[in-house]
């Protein structure tokens, strides 16, 4: 009998089961976390608490939304649900769910859904003054020359992950970034685009063909050196308007090398102002430059009215920017005045020849297949690097060259980790909150006066983009000035054209300002010839000031 019951309970349990959980709670949370400038927070973490037990928990993703899903046994009273927002260099918010709405579908079961949103403004912790200082150390470092600017970034990047895997351990306020967050930090669409063009460019150096480059070019300025730093300028110009100016320089600055060598100047002087008139030239088009690509999709602008609102004005500062460059290497340029310039032409021409047509041939259509791939990448949802790598493995393939020699002697490796580090260092600055703090700075500052607005975005964001990345700045601008442009008086795109200008120009400022700075220094190094930062900031600086001047008036006169 006893073990009869026991059965018939077994079975009228097992029954009776579903109708038991028909009447079980789900909850169900949603929302977006913003900080406040209105921009999305990656890495927040979400806890739902219910009669003061944590009950689930999760994180935002890079759009700042998130999504929270649980169990609960029994029906839940709404006014016990408490939501948790946490994440180091933010205030901790926590606060009752208002809002839940309950359901009871047809099989009993209850479903409580609520979307939550919120805003959480930064908190300044130890975190914010080591990424601060660190920022500050590297930048000295390599101002100062104290080490190679590899050295100084790969310490600067040590350091920070060092202090939040020590400190950070004992205490949240002193962790800056994980290494995971130091991973995704480096942008692998920038190495991968750098290190495939430096193998392209390096089979083509077999070819001759950067040599015969330098005769054509000395042959069309007729021997006048200073001429003939105007055509590489505007070549430069024109070239990086329409493909990015690391990719220029990578093509540029091999044949300017040969030039210099064969008129016995230092690389240098030609070497400086194309690298400054590539960052100009990038900054005249949508896809020139980087942040013009992160403005031109945010705030919908199309490439025709980027050339046509900055076109203009970059080619007065191009103009004006020429004489600069005269004043500073004007000496060095007499120092390559030739008597006899056809005597120089006709031995040039027997000497700096082609010497391998085919592999030429080969180079020259690859090229032009990787450089059609960047001008139509935006409507390929194409990564630019995609279209280098592609390019790179294909002249390695059928070329036949040594790669291990290709990766030995011709990639930048010392370039390529300088940028990984000195991702890892912004973007610590970036999570710490110090690049937010520049933007809050400006946006209170500048309250409704659009001459106010126009001089602070433009000079903020060129001493900015003259120290840290350009990219991460940019993108914590433009909420700022989408704000800005909504609520000053007649502003219309005027603000947007003041970020581009300043953002891209002020990459001229310093060596570590620009991409294409950086490798151009590489470059020129490896042929030994190294660009020092103070030589460098020799020069950047006047270009930079006067061409950010040109860029601020052009716009308060409404040009």
């Amino acid at each position: 009998m006893p073990k009869k019951f026991l059965l018939l309970l077994f079975i009228s349990i097992i029954f009776l089961m579903p109708f038991f959980e028909a009447h079980s709670a789900t909850l169900r949370v949603g929302g977006i976390v913003l900080n406040e400038h209105r921009t999305p927070v990656e890495g927040v973490e979400i806890s739902i608490i219910y009669n003061h037990k944590t009950i689930a928990t999760t994180e935002t993703t890079n759009k700042g939304t998130y999504f929270l899903e649980t169990k609960i046994k029994n029906e839940i009273n709404p006014k016990d649900v408490v939501i948790e927002f946490k994440k180091t260099t933010y205030k901790t918010i926590k606060k009752p769910i208002e809002n839940i709405l309950k359901s009871k579908l047809p099989d009993g079961s209850i479903i409580y859904i609520s979307s939550v949103n919120e805003t959480i403004p930064r908190e300044i912790t130890p975190a914010f003054w080591i990424a601060l200082a660190v920022l500050i150390m590297t930048f000295a470092l390599i101002s100062f020359e104290v080490m190679h600017r590899t050295v100084a970034a790969l310490l600067g990047a040590s350091i920070l992950l060092f202090i939040s895997y020590t400190l950070g351990t004992f205490s949240e306020n002193f962790f800056v970034l994980s290494f995971e967050e130091a991973v995704r930090a480096i942008d692998f669409n920038v190495i991968l685009l750098l290190m495939s063009m430096m193998i392209i460019v390096g089979v083509m150096k077999k070819t001759g063909v950067f040599q015969w480059l330098a005769y054509k070019s000395y042959a069309l300025s007729k021997g006048n050196v200073f001429k003939l730093s105007i055509i590489l300028m505007f070549v430069t110009a024109v070239v990086s308007a329409f493909l990015d100016n690391v990719t220029t320089m990578l093509l540029i600055a091999p044949v300017s090398i040969e030039i210099a060598l064969m008129l016995n100047i230092n690389p240098l002087s030609l070497l400086i102002p194309e690298v400054i008139a590539s960052n100009m030239g990038g900054t005249a088009t949508l896809i020139g430059d980087p942040p013009n690509i992160m403005i031109g999709s945010f705030a919908n602008l199309t490439f025709n009215q980027f050339l046509i609102n900055l076109g203009d004005v970059i080619f007065i500062i191009l103009i004006v920017n020429i004489f600069v460059m005269k004043f500073f290497f004007g000496k060095e340029y007499k120092k390559g005045k030739i008597e006899n310039v056809n005597e120089l032409l006709e031995k040039l021409k027997r000497e700096y020849k082609i010497t391998d047509k085919k592999l030429l041939n080969y180079c020259l259509f690859i090229l032009g297949f990787v450089i059609a791939l960047f001008v139509t990448h935006g409507f390929l949802h194409m990564e630019p690097s995609i279209a280098a790598m592609i390019g790179a493995s294909m002249i390695l393939v059928f070329s036949g060259v040594d790669i291990v020699e290709m990766m030995e002697h011709e990639v930048e490796w010392a370039t390529l980790v300088f940028f990984m580090m000195l991702f890892i260092i912004v973007e610590a600055s970036v999570q710490t909150g110090v690049i937010m703090m520049v933007a809050t700075w400006v946006k209170d500052l500048a309250g409704n006066s659009l001459v106010l607005a126009i001089i602070l975005i433009i000079w903020v964001s060129a001493i900015a983009s003259a120290i840290v990345d350009n990219i991460p700045f940019t993108a914590t601008m433009l909420p700022v000035v989408a704000y800005l442009t909504e609520t000053i008086p007649h502003a219309g795109n005027t603000l947007w054209w003041a970020l581009a200008l300043g953002a891209c120009l002020g990459g001229n400022g310093t060596l570590i300002g620009a991409s294409a700075n950086v490798v151009t220094a590489g470059i020129s190094e490896r042929a030994g010839y190294p660009i020092t930062f103070k030589e460098f900031l020799k020069v950047g600086v006047p270009a930079t000031v006067i061409s950010v001047t040109i860029g601020m008036i052009w716009l308060l006169l409404g040009g």
